[in-house]
């Protein structure tokens, strides 16, 4: 596959809800960003980003920019990740996903990838049984512009950024073959949430 793509993994979040870093826990003996990495790089995304504080996940062997808006949420870590692929990356496509959902496949990041290289649209996304998933999306470089200024106009909320984009949304009758266990956007909110992701991981490992 043809790969003009740069690959994004947002770990800035308080995780406040979680109690702990949710990029660090570890799944598999691996922290969570770390097998993000290596799921992202499984994909031919020539080059993967933490977007985080250096100061936290410098040590991990991984390539990582700060966020420039750290408590903002994450539109601020996707507005850093086009941000750098414009002035560094010269790519036309990233690949964005959170840090953590575990269950996520290659055969569908392939899938997203594929689909927006034949695109039109600003941003490529699934639209779940629980609404849009921008975190795990393919975002054009050139949505730049218009991301920013909704931004610089207090929006915070990434769904409502991704409604003034050029978009295509992607419905169960495309996604749903690569979920078999519904699971595929599942995101670990609290340390619950994480305890179920090992259980499950586990089980399916046995």
């Amino acid at each position: 596959m043809r790969v003009n793509a740069t690959g994004y993994i947002l770990v800035g979040g308080a995780s406040s809800r979680f109690g702990r870093d949710k990029a660090l826990v570890e799944l598999g003996s691996s922290p969570m960003c770390v097998r993000m990495s290596r799921l992202l790089e499984e994909v031919f995304v020539p080059e993967v980003w933490l977007v985080g504080d250096p100061a936290k996940y410098g040590n991990l062997g991984l390539r990582c920019i700060p966020d420039s808006w750290p408590g903002e949420g994450p539109l601020g870590g996707i507005l850093t990740a086009l941000r750098h692929a414009e002035t560094t990356q010269k790519a036309d496509y990233n690949l964005i996903v959170g840090c953590d959902m575990p269950f996520l496949t290659k055969d569908w990041l392939v899938e997203l990838l594929s689909r927006a290289f034949r695109s039109e649209a600003r941003v490529m996304l699934a639209e779940s049984q629980h609404g849009l998933e921008p975190l795990c999306a393919v975002w054009h470089t050139g949505a730049l512009t218009t991301v920013e200024g909704q931004f610089k106009q207090g929006v915070r909320k990434v769904t409502e950024a991704v409604k003034c984009l050029n978009r295509e949304i992607l419905d169960e009758s495309v996604w749903k073959r690569f979920d078999s266990a519904g699971l595929l956007f599942w995101n670990m909110n609290t340390a619950a949430d994480f305890e179920e992701a090992r259980r499950v991981w586990e089980t399916e490992r046995a």
